[in-house]
């Protein structure tokens, strides 16, 4: 602030805006801005497959096309693609299951009415088993 020397009030401060500390802010706000933007670019690798690929060429087997599916019913009761299966025996079953396929993907379904702890312990035997993905069905599986 200023203090008139001329005319207006006798004694009267006049406000005068200093604007260093806002250039100062928007400057080191730009510089980081400036070292941040290159760290924020994604990069996004797809592998696809030669066109020579001799998997690609061999057709697949049935029991390959054919995904897995676990369901978990209201009862407790653990199914396999419909063919029930022990708690016990269900990690093992699978670990038999995918040593054959290459995938590795589980379908996981569960009755709305299942008991949560029945479900949560199936897909940690799958996990145990070998599911390395566990895609879990929204909509109901066609019978």
């Amino acid at each position: 602030m200023s203090v008139p020397q001329g005319g207006g009030r006798k004694g009267g401060v006049a406000p005068s805006m200093n604007v260093t500390p806002l250039v100062d802010v928007v400057l080191v706000l730009l510089i980081i801005f400036m070292v941040v933007t290159p760290l924020l670019a994604k990069q996004l690798w797809l592998n696809l497959p030669k066109k020579d690929d001799p998997a690609r060429l061999e057709p697949p087997s049935d029991d390959a096309s054919k995904p897995v599916v676990l369901t978990v019913d209201q009862r407790g009761v653990i199914r396999i693609n419909q063919a029930e299966v022990q708690r016990g025996e269900l990690k093992e079953r699978l670990a038999r299951i995918f040593a054959a396929r290459s995938d590795n993907v589980l379908y996981f379904d569960a009755d709305d009415d299942a008991v949560y702890a029945v479900a949560v312990e199936a897909m940690d035997a799958a996990r145990m088993g070998g599911a390395r993905t566990i895609a879990v069905l929204t909509e109901k599986t066609r019978r």
